[in-house]
């Protein structure tokens, strides 16, 4: 039964504050792989607003593979504008099935296209993040001094969504910041300074940060903040799912993480009909997600 216990990860995140959620413990093997013994998928979302439920794009898919057996943790970034079959929407970017019919549209896509079972997920809205990238102590990034400009300007616009009692703090120069919530979500949100696959790499360091800020407050401070944590998080995955698979996601940490941009053979074009989309090989990108995930 799904769960709305009201960005994942960005999330999931993602986000981090998805990633929370996301070290529960699903009662189910994906079935997509035959080494896939002993590793939980779980699609970390954030949406581009605060409608959970649908309407707002996913512009964040980080797919978190916790691997008992060779104890790492992997997360796959899915393009938001890869060019893929969404039932009863024909060739669309990926990043509006959440849209068309969140979570569960979004999950029907993904599983569709790249060949996967995935059926745990979940979702952040802007608020949610925020509040959950504050709650855990913020997250520790690198700012290149590239980011800098493009990140204040959305930290202005970020820390205006998320009412604050402190002044707006702005990043000076580039280096190693342990950034609050609204500058996390700033973080996560900008790209046209460099790439896509830019941000995406930055929305994976934000779920590591948050990771290993939860890991210093151990298993206790995991299970007292748990509460909080889900009431702004929308999730099919059970309280004792949660539990457990946190339980595991925190043992494992972030020392072996490893990371994919998906689909990495690719090609962006402009299309009258859908705008700037990601063309992909089929063939080359599934081997390689298949080789990531479960070898």
């Amino acid at each position: 039964m799904k769960r709305k216990s009201s960005s994942i990860i960005l999330a999931i995140f993602f986000m981090l504050t998805f990633f929370k959620v996301t070290y529960a413990q699903p009662a189910y093997e994906d079935a997509n792989s035959s080494a896939s013994c002993g590793i939980k998928n779980i699609l970390l979302i954030g949406v581009d607003g605060e409608n959970l439920e649908r309407y707002n794009r996913s512009d964040t898919m980080i797919i978190m593979s916790i691997d008992q057996e060779n104890n790492n943790i992997k997360l796959t970034s899915l393009g938001r504008d890869t060019y893929v079959d969404i039932k009863g929407h024909g060739k669309e970017k990926l990043t509006h099935a959440y849209a068309y019919g969140g979570p569960d549209l979004l999950i029907e896509t993904i599983n569709n296209n790249f060949g996967l079972s995935i059926d745990r997920y979940a979702t952040v809205n802007f608020s949610s993040f925020m509040k959950i990238i504050d709650l855990i102590g913020g997250v520790e990034v690198e700012v290149t001094e590239n980011d800098v400009e493009a990140l204040n300007q959305f930290i202005k616009i970020c820390y205006n969504l998320y009412p604050q009692e402190k002044d707006i703090e702005l990043i000076d120069s580039a280096g190693t910041y342990n950034l609050n919530g609204y500058q996390a979500l700033a973080f996560s949100r900008i790209r046209y300074q460099d790439s896509t696959d830019a941000r995406n790499s930055r929305q994976r360091m934000v779920v590591k940060g948050a990771l290993d800020n939860l890991k210093k407050s151990g298993i206790s401070g995991y299970i007292g903040s748990l509460n909080i944590i889900l009431s702004g998080v929308k999730t099919n995955l059970t309280p004792s799912e949660i539990v457990i698979l946190g339980y595991k996601a925190l043992r494992i940490g972030t020392d072996n993480m490893k990371t994919l941009e998906f689909p990495y053979y690719k090609e962006e074009v402009r299309l009258k009909e859908a705008g700037w989309v990601v063309l992909w090989d089929k063939d080359k990108n599934l081997e390689l997600l298949d080789s990531f995930m479960y070898n």
